[in-house]
């Protein structure tokens, strides 16, 4: 019983302060934020390439596709540029340079959409053109590979 003593005060001398240690930052927050935001961006990336190759397939009826399409746009863009603000208020430099690309596609992407009834970037008169199906396909595929790369980097960043 004697010998516990000397060495419970040693641990307790030895433990670590109140406040020292890792400390959960608002740059792990947004690490965090952006890991869970990226993984939604990520389904909603896959759900548009399925949607547009059945376009690009016949399957589907286009006025049914871009109705849906559109409804995921304005999430996606909200969704991303949230984390990407968050990013800017911890000043993550490398994050910052890496979603600003992104953020700024997005922007010029919806100032230049087709004038349609509803919020959206995909007319379903003009969807079907070869030049606009296969630039629609490409940059879906461009968007997924950009969020699978940004879930693993925030994953270990």
């Amino acid at each position: 019983m004697r010998m516990l003593a000397p060495e419970l005060l040693n641990r307790a001398a030895t433990a670590p302060k109140e406040g020292s240690g890792m400390a959960f930052t608002f740059a792990a927050f947004a690490y965090l934020i952006a890991l869970i935001a990226v993984a939604f961006c990520i389904f909603f990336a896959i759900y548009t390439v399925i949607c547009i190759d059945e376009l690009k397939t016949d399957y589907k009826n286009p006025i049914e596709q871009c109705r849906n399409l559109n409804q995921l746009i304005l999430p996606e863009y909200a969704i991303q540029m949230t984390y990407t603000f968050l990013f800017i208020l911890s000043w993550q430099m490398f994050a910052i340079l890496m979603n600003l690309p992104l953020t700024f596609y997005h922007i010029a992407t919806y100032m230049r959409r087709p004038v349609i009834s509803g919020p959206g970037i995909y007319d379903p008169t003009t969807i079907l053109n070869r030049n606009e199906l296969s630039a629609a396909l490409r940059a879906s595929w461009a968007k997924l590979a950009f969020y699978l790369l940004s879930f693993f980097y925030y994953l270990y960043a």
